[in-house]
């Protein structure tokens, strides 16, 4: 959300109008920088910038393995190929918020900073739930697609294999036989998140196989909540005890002190038990949630002809999605697999 262009107004010399432009702007910028700095999008997303219209991922899968051979002997050729691509296209998003002349007439202060601040709010509340919903969206208890509907507009909320990002038949490129899911019912009975649940749902992300099958050791390190305050609760209690948080045995809770928490707002289900765990360093390195920011916000002041009002024009271009669907893995899901 940093660097936003701002416009100057043009074909106008009265005073009024740009005595109220530079405030405006500063209170635009202001709001900006604290909104970026309390988002939980670049905890998500791998945040890039883009020139293009769109941009493509792809990635090749992995090659066969070293063999011995006797003294002499000849190499092995291993074979790869492309692994599944994927296009994200950007979108465009605008708004606008006009300030009378009679306010800027009468200097208005109050009225000014509610506009800009309401218009940046706005911006960043979009931003916010767009990356959130996205991600929460993207679910499919079968081999099916998934997408998130916002404002008007439908977007896709798959991996680059096709189906869904949380989704119980995730293909392999090269082996037909290989089927994954990283998405997962609960517990069974008792509480949704336990220090048991977690060291489970941790194993299974450690066990995901690449496209050829082999173990990746994927390291989770991340885990994503709704704002609930029974799972703020257990989740907490479960990760800041050094000791089994379940029982009055002295066991070590090996769990402890390895996790970030983040609190998602955005994501709002019936029980609001559901929870995401991710890790952040595959999601680096294999792209796994990728945002791009082909136009920053662009601001834009005009005096509207017809009543002499200042009117501001918004716009940005952005997109998000994802790619390799490993980073992350969803628990606590009705009708998942079961783990």
């Amino acid at each position: 959300m940093a660097g936003i262009v701002f416009s100057k107004i043009s074909g106008h010399n009265n005073d009024v109008y740009g005595k109220s432009e530079y405030p405006i702007k500063m209170i635009i910028e202001s709001k900006a920088e604290a909104y970026e700095k309390k988002s939980v999008l670049p905890l998500i997303y791998n945040m890039e910038k883009s020139r293009n219209f769109g941009e493509k991922l792809a990635y090749m899968t992995a090659m066969d393995d070293f063999t011995p051979v006797p003294e002499g002997g000849a190499f092995t050729l291993s074979v790869f190929q492309e692994g599944y691509p994927k296009t994200f296209e950007h979108v465009s998003w605008k708004n606008q918020f006009e300030v009378t002349r009679e306010m800027l007439d009468d200097n208005k202060t109050i009225d000014l900073k509610n506009g800009a601040g309401k218009f940046i709010s706005s911006y960043a509340r979009t931003r916010e739930r767009f990356g959130v919903r996205l991600l929460t969206a993207a679910t499919a208890l079968s081999a099916a697609k998934a997408s998130l509907t916002f404002g008007n507009m439908e977007f896709d909320a798959n991996s680059a294999d096709g189906v869904a990002q949380f989704c119980t038949a995730h293909p392999s490129k090269v082996s037909k036989k290989l089927v994954q899911s990283n998405i997962f019912a609960g517990a069974g009975s008792g509480d949704p998140f336990t220090s048991e649940y977690l060291s489970e749902a941790e194993t299974v992300m450690q066990n995901f196989r690449d496209d050829n099958g082999n173990i990746l050791g994927v390291a989770p390190d991340t885990i994503v909540i709704q704002n609930n305050a029974a799972m703020k609760r257990l989740v907490f209690g479960v990760i800041g005890a050094d000791k089994n948080p379940e029982t009055n045995h002295n066991a070590l809770n090996y769990t402890f002190g390895r996790w970030n928490v983040i609190i998602a707002p955005e994501w709002k289900t019936t029980s609001g038990t559901e929870w995401i765990l991710m890790s952040s360093e595959y999601n680096r390195e294999n792209m796994g949630a990728v945002w791009y920011d082909r136009m920053p916000l662009s601001v834009s002041p005009h005096v509207n002809e017809s009543n002499w009002n200042m009117v501001w024009s918004g716009m940005a271009r952005f997109t998000a999605g994802f790619n390799d669907w490993r980073f992350a893995a969803m628990f606590g899901v009705d009708g998942a697999t079961a783990l």
